[in-house]
């Protein structure tokens, strides 16, 4: 959804820009002190009345402090409580943001942004997306959205990871270059008991099921009886927990890039299907990179089908015998390699910078230039958030030996992602067994969700999606867009699904029955 847990640590990167973007969280209240609801970060959580911890909260809404924020954008501070079993205990600090309506009289009600993850902010969700969703939806809608806790401006937790483990290449649990497991199992157990051992409570807080009560939460302190919402890959499954969990209090439900929402597999199942939404979407930069339209310097071969092929053995080849990068100590594995395609699957413009790579890469003379994603490590705020929302989501299978073979086949059948969704992760060591259990997703409850889903999602592929879509039954109506990349409401350009959506938010009219967006006809052909 990362969603799944693969493309979680991915975008996991964005939440630098909202460490940035928001200044630091005060630190969480004690038991004895209540905390602030602000949106100035210099007022610390002791320092708020008792009266916010009961009922509703206000919000106290003021300017955002981040870089790029729009001056309609405002930010506040929702206080939560580390466990919602125990209101009278600790209470954490909750990002907020809004912008509101350009058009009162218009005003139809309050659209939630529910961010991909986990790890991914909603906040600045909200600054890269509200102008269009303004345009789109003719200023109707409050647009609001939160930092999940342990993400940018919200209360954060720490595992004390060194830095060796906090790197994209070493978080992703990729194989040796022979197939061995035994570097992944022994990382994954000290990143677990590291986890255990600094991360407390507030980390075993961080789960889609306090997500799912904070924006309920968050819901109260806006005053709103119901909440329409966009959710996006991660925050789909966020998205169906709530409108399962409390259905009377959705409008028009917006599930963008779903994955399954199987209860037994969830987050685990979302990372094993990245194997094969891999290769359902590699063949469009096998077309991009082999076309006479690409420029010359980034064309990789001169037929798709040759692309594939040379990719492999340059990752065989970098597996062997890594290449120096422009990246001090940090060379060009195989596994760097294949985490960059990973990146670059994300969306087209994205294509150049792997091409480049991989040019960079087949030159003798050459030096790649390692792409951010690549380069460095995540925080260890980043490398807790991401890994302890799946582990504390649910029960992994702890088994080594059942990992190796499962890692032998999944090499085999898809080479391009070298058995790492489905190797052994922190999760299955795990300390803490789950507070709550999944929620499983059915089709009690309001006819209001319309699904999107690109046809060739490397991250979400459209086989898990249709497993969301039964499960919610007469809940849903899909709308499938032939495309490829990750996300596709305002994000593929697809206008034929952004119609779809922009039209169900604006009227709550969706199609009679699941849909199809043709793929675009190609300019030489109209």
């Amino acid at each position: 959804m990362t969603t799944h847990a693969v493309r979680a640590v991915a975008l996991a990167l964005s939440a630098s820009a909202v460490a940035a973007a928001l200044t630091a969280v005060a630190a969480p209240a004690s038991a004895s002190a209540s905390p602030a609801i602000t949106a100035s970060p210099a007022v610390t959580a002791a320092g708020a009345a008792p009266a916010a911890r009961a009922g509703a909260p206000g919000l106290v809404w003021g300017a955002c402090a981040h870089a790029g924020a729009p001056a309609d954008q405002e930010c506040a501070r929702l206080p939560v409580p580390l466990d919602y079993r125990d209101p009278g205990g600790r209470w954490l600090s909750v990002a907020v943001s809004r912008v509101r309506a350009d058009r009162p009289g218009a005003r139809r009600g309050t659209l939630l942004l529910i961010p991909g993850g986990p790890g991914t902010s909603g906040v600045q969700m909200l600054t890269k997306k509200h102008q269009a969703l303004h345009k789109e939806l003719s200023g109707s809608y409050d647009l609001v959205s939160l930092d999940p806790r342990g993400v940018g401006g919200s209360t954060t937790a720490s595992c004390g990871l060194a830095e060796e483990d906090r790197h994209l290449v070493t978080l992703r649990s990729y194989p040796s270059p022979d197939g061995s497991i035994d570097g992944n199992v022994a990382r994954s157990r000290r990143v677990a008991e590291a986890c255990d051992r600094n991360g407390g409570a507030v980390l075993r807080s961080f789960s889609t099921a306090n997500e799912v009560r904070d924006i309920d939460r968050l819901r109260q302190a806006l005053g709103e009886e119901r909440l329409s919402a966009w959710g996006v890959s991660y925050g789909t499954y966020v998205g169906a927990v709530y409108a399962q969990t409390y259905p009377h209090r959705t409008d028009r439900w917006v599930l963008d890039s779903s994955g399954d929402p199987d209860p037994v597999r969830v987050a685990r199942g979302w990372l094993a299907n990245v194997a094969a939404g891999t290769e359902d979407r590699f063949p469009d930069f096998a077309a991009w990179a082999s076309a006479p339209s690409t420029p010359p310097a980034l064309r990789l071969a001169g037929r798709p089908e040759d692309v594939r092929p040379a990719f492999l053995a340059l990752a065989a080849r970098l597996d062997r015998e890594p290449r120096e990068s422009t990246t001090p100590g940090v060379p060009l594995t195989g596994n760097r390699l294949r985490q960059a395609l990973q990146t670059a699957l994300h969306s087209d413009d994205r294509f150049p910078a792997l091409a480049a790579l991989i040019r960079a890469a087949q030159d003798p003379a050459g030096k790649p230039v390692l792409t951010p994603e690549t380069a460095g490590p995540l925080t260890d705020e980043q490398a807790a958030v991401t890994a302890a929302v799946v582990c504390n989501d649910v029960r992994w299978p702890s088994s080594v030996p059942a990992h190796r073979r499962a890692v032998a086949e999944d090499r085999a059948r898809h080479p391009l992602t070298a058995g790492m969704p489905v190797n052994i992760t922190p999760c299955s060591f795990w300390k803490h067994a789950p507070a709550d259990r999944p929620t499983r997703i059915s089709d009690r409850g309001p006819s209001n969700v319309l699904m999107i889903q690109n046809r060739r999602d490397p991250y979400t592929p459209h086989s898990g999606a249709l497993r969301m879509r039964a499960a919610l039954g007469d809940r849903a109506r899909l709308v499938t867009v032939e495309r490829g990349g990750h996300g596709s409401y305002l994000g593929s350009g697809d206008a034929c699904g952004d119609a779809a959506v922009t039209g169900f938010l604006l009227t709550g009219a969706r199609p009679a029955e699941d849909t199809v967006c043709p793929a675009p006809t190609p300019a030489g052909a109209r």
